[in-house]
């Protein structure tokens, strides 16, 4: 099932349906807290890219990005995930970079791994999993959802308080470099020491549109604005987008409405990579994606950390 986040999670401030909410938030905070095992130490290295801000912070492109590296320096490394069956989209993309494990229970994945001599497991995901020690963990954000209203689930959309960046050392930004400053200093406020990464979306196959035409644009992302924020960025006419729940099932139906209103708007369509891949082959006619890497800023910093 497809549940679309609430709106309410993403104002600046917590409403009303927030505050009746903060209970039950404060019930499943305890239950986490008991749920919390002695974590396992392992001899191969695990590098954890994972998130506060439920879903949309890039962790998947962070994780390519950290294994692109590795494999530059002939470091043997490997994607861990847990299998999920709503994130084939994601399990997809990593297969097609590298070496991936998958398990109902991650540190089974990491075990796998560790047997078949891999040195350096990447965790797509994962950063409240405490059954095993994390070598290094990057907490990633994006640069629009930043932590939403700043509560945990169910009142907002944080898996843990954003307090918590006190116990973590890094951080990394993805998006279009919005509001960057502004988030910097908010995070040097509640840890003066941490290391903040940054990197941006640049798209890798611009030669195969034309930006003369109108596109309706429509993606099931967690990121959803920053997937438009960069399509205008690199000059797009977007004339419509539309925006469906992370990770979205598509139907014949859904498909069938955004060609007619494509035709309605005299438009191409475009989306983004994990959406098109969740497409039926008989439901991809006329619709093409943009492929996108995440660019690091500074990427001699993020190498000289997890090397």
């Amino acid at each position: 099932m497809n549940i679309k986040k609430p709106k309410f999670w993403d104002n600046k401030r917590p409403n009303i349906y927030a505050y009746l909410l903060l209970p039950l938030a404060l019930i499943l905070k305890i239950i986490n807290f008991i749920k919390q095992k002695s974590p396992k130490k392992n001899k191969i290295k695990i590098i954890c890219v994972g998130n506060i801000y439920i879903g949309g912070t890039g962790k998947t492109s962070l994780s390519i990005k950290i294994n692109e590296i590795l494999n530059k320096k002939k470091i043997r490394s490997c994607f861990i995930k847990k299998n999920y069956k709503n994130q084939i989209d994601e399990q997809k993309i990593l297969e097609n970079r590298g070496k991936l494990f998958l398990s109902s229970k991650r540190i089974d994945a990491i075990n796998q791994a560790e047997r078949e001599n891999y040195e350096v497991a990447i965790l797509d995901d994962g950063l409240q999993d405490y059954s095993f020690i994390k070598d290094i963990s990057f907490v990633c954000f994006n640069n629009i959802n930043w932590i939403g209203n700043g509560l945990t689930i169910p009142a907002g959309p944080l898996r843990e308080s954003i307090n918590n960046l006190k116990k973590y050392h890094h951080v990394f930004f993805n998006g279009n470099l919005e509001n960057l400053e502004n988030l910097k200093r908010e995070i040097y406020e509640i840890n003066p020491q941490i290391d903040i990464h940054v990197g941006k979306y640049k798209p890798i196959n611009l030669q195969e549109f034309d930006k003369k035409l109108k596109y309706l644009a429509f993606s099931g992302i967690g990121n959803h604005k920053t997937f438009i924020s960069m399509l205008k960025e690199y000059e797009f006419n977007v004339r419509k987008d539309i925006e469906f729940p992370d990770h979205y099932n598509y139907s014949a139906n859904d498909i069938n409405q955004i060609l007619e209103e494509a035709v309605n708007l005299d438009c191409k369509i475009i989306t983004t990579e994990k959406d098109f891949l969740r497409l039926d082959n008989n439901k991809r006619y006329d619709i093409k994606f943009i492929k996108s890497n995440l660019e690091i800023i500074d990427e001699e910093k993020l190498i000289n950390t997890i090397i």
